[in-house]
């Protein structure tokens, strides 16, 4: 299977663990980033072409464009995109009074529009695979409006509502053809920040090995909710 993964420049963060996990079991992965990553060079000296990096900005409609014709010039197809890039404002720990509401639009540009920049932009390689391909959103129960309850991290908020949002608006796009899949999902609570003494329940490797099993369990379903849990239970919009 050959699988891409967003925002997998962090080795403590989620994106980098599946970028392990994927490895792990034989699949060919593409790590894209913004800028180089250390541990990544030492993935590829362990895997060799079964790793792929690419560099891609997910903000700049040209860097994505760029980076699909670099990609399909090295693959025939891709299997699974998880759209794992995020970004949070240095105020996101605020509450609505006391946050720079201007940095709000760089985080749903590169949360959520950026993931709809990779699907557009890598859908060819999609269409192409010999399966049911499958997007995986990676949201956040903090993008449930109906289950809202903070009064702080407005951007994070918004821009995984907003890429809960574009998930729908994809699924109704493509669902009729039934070639390509895509669901967001909320991946648990985790310790993307690599620290024990975070009280999250979830390394991002133990997280990772649970969302590889989910997302398979869910890859041909075209019926179900498309926002759903690291659990596999339905989540509200």
């Amino acid at each position: 299977m050959n699988v891409m993964v967003t925002g997998a420049g962090k080795a403590v963060g989620l994106g980098f663990n599946l970028v392990v996990r994927y490895l792990e079991a034989g699949d060919t992965v593409v790590a894209t980033i913004r800028k180089e990553c250390h541990e990544l060079f030492e993935l590829k000296k362990k895997y060799g072409d079964k790793l792929i990096t690419l560099t891609m900005d997910i903000g700049i409609t040209e860097s994505v464009e760029g980076a699909a014709k670099a990609l399909a010039m090295k693959l025939p197809h891709l299997d699974l995109i998880i759209n794992n890039a995020v970004q949070v404002s240095p105020d996101c720990d605020k509450g609505f009074f006391e946050a720079n509401l201007d940095y709000i639009p760089n985080t749903v540009n590169i949360t959520s529009v950026g993931a709809m920049r990779v699907v557009k932009a890598f859908y060819p390689m999609l269409k192409k695979s010999p399966i049911t391909a499958l997007v995986i959103n990676i949201s956040s129960e903090a993008g449930s409006i109906t289950r809202c309850y903070r009064t702080a991290q407005i951007d994070y908020g918004m821009a995984k509502a907003a890429l809960n949002m574009a998930t729908m608006n994809i699924y109704n796009t493509l669902k009729d053809e039934r070639k390509v899949n895509i669901f967001c999902v909320h991946p648990g609570w985790i310790r993307t920040d690599g620290r024990e003494d975070n009280p999250a329940p979830l390394s991002s490797y133990e997280a990772a090995g649970i969302l590889q099993e989910l997302f398979e369990k869910r890859r041909e379903d075209f019926e179900g909710h498309r926002f759903i849990t690291n659990e596999n239970e339905d989540y509200p919009f």
